[in-house]
Order: structure tokens, then sequence, then C-alpha cells
């Protein structure tokens, strides 16, 4: 039997995992649904997809990569399905991102002052779904539903949380 201070040391650990995954995804679906639905004020995707292939020059399997990573993703990754592998993907197109923005510096630009955005918020977001890869979706997700709860199994039990 577990004593009181192991279990609420569990719980908080799958409480934080649950926060860390629906934060991450509340940060990244609008970007998804503006490349999709043409919500948030985005452009939808007929012109995301015309912008990524032919005006960036980014091939159609990594813009099919990144429009999908940047809308389902998240929806995952709130909902603890596929978690590590939604989180990777994540993380992928987040470091290609931060990349893509270096030559703009590292800060965001608050006071419009520099050419772009530079890439501090998109290495905060890589970082944060490396962290989801590395520790897995928690109790509190349906990775763990789906593949049935075991007494004492380890979130490190399992491959597709």
């Amino acid at each position: 039997m577990k004593s009181l201070t192991s279990s609420l040391a569990s719980l908080a650990d799958d409480i934080g995992k649950l926060v860390l995954r629906v934060f991450l995804a509340i940060a990244i679906f609008p970007h998804g649904a503006q490349k999709v639905l043409g919500t948030f004020g985005g452009d939808g995707l007929s012109a995301t997809w015309t912008s990524f292939t032919e005006t960036m020059k980014i091939t159609p399997v990594v813009a099919a990569l990144t429009i999908f990573a940047e809308f389902l993703a998240p929806i995952f990754l709130a909902f603890g399905l596929f978690t590590r592998i939604a989180a990777a993907l994540l993380a992928v197109v987040m470091a290609l991102a931060a990349s893509a923005r270096m030559d703009n510096g590292f800060f965001l630009n608050w006071d419009g002052v520099q050419n772009g955005e530079g890439m501090e918020f998109h290495l905060l977001l890589a970082g944060t779904a490396l962290a989801i890869v590395l520790i897995g979706g928690g109790n509190c997700s349906l990775d763990r539903f789906l593949r049935g709860y075991r007494k004492g199994a380890s979130d490190s039990d399992s491959d597709g949380e």
C-alpha cells in the first residue's frame, strides 16, 4: 500500500503532465487552425499549402507534416492520445521553425523593431514538446486508458504514451 505522501506525489506528477500537455496544445492549436481552417485570422489550407510549397519552397512532405503536426498533434496532446508521437512531431516542427528565425535573433518582436520574430517562442515550444516525449502522458491520458491501467505500472513502461 502506498503511503499518502507517495500517492500525493504521484497525483501531482500526473496532473503536472496533464497541465503540460494541455497548455502546449492550447499554444499550438490556433496556429494549426489558422493553417487548416482559416480561423484566428489565418488563410486556410489552400493558401497555406501554396505559401509553404511555392513561396517558401518547402517540400510537399514537410509541408503536409507541418500542417498535420500543428493541427492534429495538439488535439492528440490535449487528450493524451499517441502522446509521445504527437509531441515528437511538434518538437521537430518547432525546432525547424526556431531555426528559420535565427536571422531575426533570439527575442520575440515585442517592440516591432526587428525584421521578424526571433526564435524564443519556438524554442520554448520545442523544449516543452521534447519534455513530453521524455515523460509521457501520465495516468490522465487516453494512452493509459486504452492500454488498460495496470496497477503499479509506470509511464516508462509504455511506448505509445
